[in-house]
């Protein structure tokens, strides 16, 4: 890649250098995230964790593997910062948004350390831009103390499926219900919106039904505007995975390819709407 020879970049200074070939492969999956404008990064050798929060009811978490890197170079075990995440995707997209076909734009991000801004070297057809952005001390995301130990129920669906109930469902309901039980209905989502109340029922044999693992009949409410970002990440998935834990805490984990094949996850966690009255 001929960013990461180039001696401009001074990469010996640097504690994160991430290069990628193709940058839709980066801004793509920070786009099912961004519902705020900053972000948390959090890099290991294991790969990128970038984390977005909302009114501590709401957390979205993109995982980048190492691998998924061209180059991933890391200095320190861990390395974490705060950025503007609406001004990197703006850089990202701009510079980085070729719409001529075969030709991508190739990125390297370099980090050198508290203090530092973050650098992007995007290069396309010869042409390198570069762009520093301001970071900030990352605050210590939520801990929604969403284990798998205490999970009661999972299903994972086709996300076509979950697309089209999203297009059936009345959105200008204020939450949105869902039911998981061993029993009938099984998957149910529900909404009481304008047009009246509106349900969306998964038997557990569908074909679009990849796993079913419930313990426990669970109905729990989310509130829909904290679940509407998570559209951004189910529209680029093949597979959602829902699971409820023994608090009504909802983790929404989607699998999303990015342009070469290679697997991304996305994951939304969500408090439940607190205002439920029980039946």
């Amino acid at each position: 890649m001929p960013l990461s020879t180039q001696s401009q970049t001074g990469g010996d200074n640097y504690v994160l250098v991430a290069s990628l070939d193709n940058v839709r492969n980066l801004s793509n999956i920070l786009k099912a995230i961004t519902f705020k404008d900053h972000a948390i990064f959090n890099a290991t050798p294991n790969g990128l964790k970038v984390t977005v929060e909302d009114s501590k009811c709401l957390q979205a978490n993109a995982f980048i593997q190492a691998e998924i890197f061209q180059e991933f170079t890391i200095r320190e075990d861990s390395v974490g910062f705060q950025v503007n995440l609406t001004v990197l995707l703006d850089c990202l997209t701009i510079f980085g948004g070729s719409t001529v076909p075969g030709v991508a734009t190739a990125l390297r991000m370099c980090y050198n350390g508290y203090g530092y801004p973050l650098t992007l070297f995007l290069e396309e057809g010869g042409v390198v831009t570069v762009c520093k952005i301001n970071t900030q001390e990352p605050e210590e995301p939520i801990d929604f103390e969403f284990c798998s130990t205490n999970v009661t129920n999972k299903v994972i669906l086709q996300s076509e499926s979950l697309k089209e109930a999203f297009s059936e469902l009345d959105m200008t309901s204020e939450v949105l219900q869902i039911t998981m039980s061993p029993s009938q209905p099984y998957f149910r989502l529900s909404t009481f919106g304008n047009s009246g109340n509106a349900h969306y029922d998964y038997p557990k044999d569908s074909d679009m039904m990849e796993l079913f693992q419930c313990t426990k009949t669970q109905t729990n409410r989310y509130k829909m505007s904290l679940l509407k970002p998570s559209t951004k990440a189910l529209a680029l998935s093949c597979k959602v995975s829902v699971r409820t834990d023994c608090r009504g805490f909802l983790s929404l984990q989607y699998l999303v390819r990015n342009d070469d094949g290679q697997i991304c996850f996305v994951e939304y966690y969500c408090c439940p709407d607190e205002e439920v009255e029980e039946d």
